[in-house]
């Protein structure tokens, strides 16, 4: 995803100078790297200075510029959060905070690169929107938007490497604020978003094998959120499951769970998240999703059970 967030900054940023890129220690790779060079004067490394790099694109926000804030998720959120939330929220400018490498995906160095509660921090926030995409289309179309529509701040988490498009015949375009349907299905909803969308996909195409058949949803844009939708999906299946690469508390199966009370939901929801702990663990990806229960062979066999 960081490659795609590069090169659809870089296409847009040949029409449009009001674009600019402020990084806190980042190396500049790729199309990135083509940005610095060709637009050297809309490129800012601030260095270790999080909080620095906040309060400069603020300062270019006011000038009427659209801002990207950039740097590894658990920096570009949790270290400079008052200014994230005074400098931007507060007067409502246009600066798209960029985390990477959300969620567990640096597991291998431990709780403090680790963003597992980022969504449910910045939901809280007046004015920031909040959105996570689930592939690199849905990323390139979330930084059109920002640049085109955006008048306000925006949270963007995205993934780093290696997520694939999902493209099947009855997957939707992305639309901000709305829930993308990737795969139609009878027998069970997924709801999720982000780089695990892929694990979703997989256990999708598992349970096919058995004759269940998934209806997926990314939910990208997590606020504002797509009530309406969800009151659709409410009405069409017994069994939701949510499975979400960040904390129990705060991210999508908070929301979801909240709507279904208030919307008298009579069916199941199943969540799959992070545990409200911090795991000593310090390996791959996959290794500390696990010690969460988040485990694909334990999800099917589950659904299995549910539906047979």
């Amino acid at each position: 995803m960081r490659n795609q967030f590069a090169k659809s900054i870089f296409e847009i940023s040949k029409k449009d100078r009001s674009i600019h890129v402020v990084v806190a220690d980042i190396s500049p790779a790729g199309k990135m790297q083509d940005f610095q060079k060709k637009f050297p004067d809309r490129f800012i490394n601030v260095g270790v200075a999080e909080q620095s790099m906040i309060g400069m694109s603020a300062g270019l926000a006011m000038n009427k510029k659209k801002v990207f804030a950039y740097t590894i998720s658990t920096f570009s959120l949790y270290r400079p959060f008052e200014m994230i939330r005074v400098d931007l929220c507060y007067q409502n400018l246009p600066v798209c905070v960029v985390g990477m490498g959300a969620g567990t995906i640096y597991a291998n160095l431990g709780a403090t690169h680790l963003t597992q509660e980022d969504i449910s921090i910045a939901r809280s926030i007046p004015n920031l929107t909040v959105v996570s995409p689930s592939d690199p289309h849905e990323l390139d179309q979330t930084v059109k938007y920002f640049c085109k529509k955006s008048k306000g701040p925006m949270y963007l988490r995205i993934g780093k490497t290696g997520e694939p498009n999902f493209k099947y015949p009855e997957t939707e375009t992305w639309k901000f604020g709305k829930l993308r349907k990737i795969k139609k299905g009878n027998d069970i909803c997924f709801l999720s978003y982000g780089p695990i969308m892929k694990m979703v996909n997989n256990i999708a195409k598992e349970l096919e094998k058995v004759e269940i058949y998934s209806e997926i949803y990314s939910c990208h844009t997590l606020k504002p959120f797509d009530t309406l939708k969800i009151r659709k999906i409410f009405n069409k299946f017994k069994h939701i499951v949510v499975i979400e690469d960040h904390s129990i508390i705060g991210g999508l199966s908070s929301i979801i769970k909240q709507l279904a009370f208030e919307y008298k939901y009579p069916g199941k929801i199943y969540s799959y998240g992070l545990r409200d702990k911090f795991l000593h663990s310090y390996s791959k990806q996959d290794d500390l999703l696990k010690k969460h229960g988040i485990e694909a062979s334990k999800i099917i066999k589950k659904i299995k059970l549910i539906i047979k």
